[in-house]
């Protein structure tokens, strides 16, 4: 195989909103630090994403240099979320019900002012455990508010095999994963099981099947038939499309784009 390297590695601090290239980033118990760490609820504590309101694509998340979270979109003023906790709920993501922390009443009435949908925004404090889905994973094994796993690959040449077959390309911040790897063939990445990067090991759990939000254009918030359509053609398999790969990982770490990466098996 030829050298593998580490060319993408992005974070996305509020589940289903913006995220952010980065050059590095720590990983932790839950993942890169800070991702999915915050989340979008609706008035029964349950998670809102993209498939509900596709404008969630639409706010971009950063942070100060003392560490807070900023919302941003257009026609909005800057908000930078305060981090004292406004009270203690459940929230229900997917299958999982998990101890939350209300932040900031201020980016729930900004929130629901720009998706025009009652919400509130949630954060996920150092106490509270969320175990992977134990069918893929070892006791132990954490996640944020990530659909189900602290980390998802994909290959730079998958995409490009993928542009190859669409009309018009499509940047890999539609597939919204944590890594992107080049230096292999497309799709070598369903064949591996276990890698390193830099000092952290990772475990293929699963492959990723894809939802609607990869038809969302990050840049407008609207939808279109691709890339579903033409992913079916070539990447479905028991009626779902796979386009990825789910890892857990092994111990903290600190990640640096360009570092190389290793099949280990």
């Amino acid at each position: 195989m030829t050298d593998l390297t580490l060319t993408g590695l992005y974070r996305y601090p509020v589940k289903s909103l913006g995220g952010t290239a980065l050059d590095r980033a720590s990983v932790g118990r839950r993942g890169l630090r800070h991702d999915r760490e915050w989340m979008v609820v609706d008035q029964a504590g349950r998670f809102i994403t993209q498939r509900q309101l596709p404008r969630m694509a639409l706010i971009g998340t950063t942070f100060t240099d003392d560490g807070h979270l900023v919302l941003s979109a257009a026609g909005m003023p800057d908000h930078t979320v305060g981090q004292h906790s406004e009270g203690r709920c459940r929230v229900t993501v997917w299958h999982d019900e998990v101890d939350a922390d209300y932040v900031d009443p201020a980016a729930d009435a900004w929130l629901t002012r720009f998706l025009a949908a009652d919400c509130r925004l949630v954060h996920m404090p150092s106490a509270t455990t969320r175990q992977v889905d134990l069918d893929y994973a070892r006791a132990g094994d954490e996640v944020g508010f990530a659909d189900g796993f602290p980390f998802l690959l994909i290959s730079q040449a998958s995409l490009d095999d993928l542009n190859r077959r669409l009309e018009h390309d499509l940047t890999i911040r539609r597939f919204r994963p944590n890594l992107v790897v080049s230096g292999c063939d497309p799709y070598a990445e369903d064949n591996w099981r276990r890698l390193r990067v830099g000092d952290l090991v990772l475990r293929v759990a699963k492959p990723c099947s894809r939802c609607i939000i990869p038809t969302i254009d990050p840049l407008t918030g609207e939808r279109s038939a691709e890339p579903l359509r033409t992913l079916m053609g070539y990447r479905r398999r028991d009626n779902k499309v796979y386009f990825g790969q789910n890892l857990v990982h092994e111990g903290p770490a600190e990640l640096v784009r360009g570092m190389a990466v290793e099949v280990l098996e």
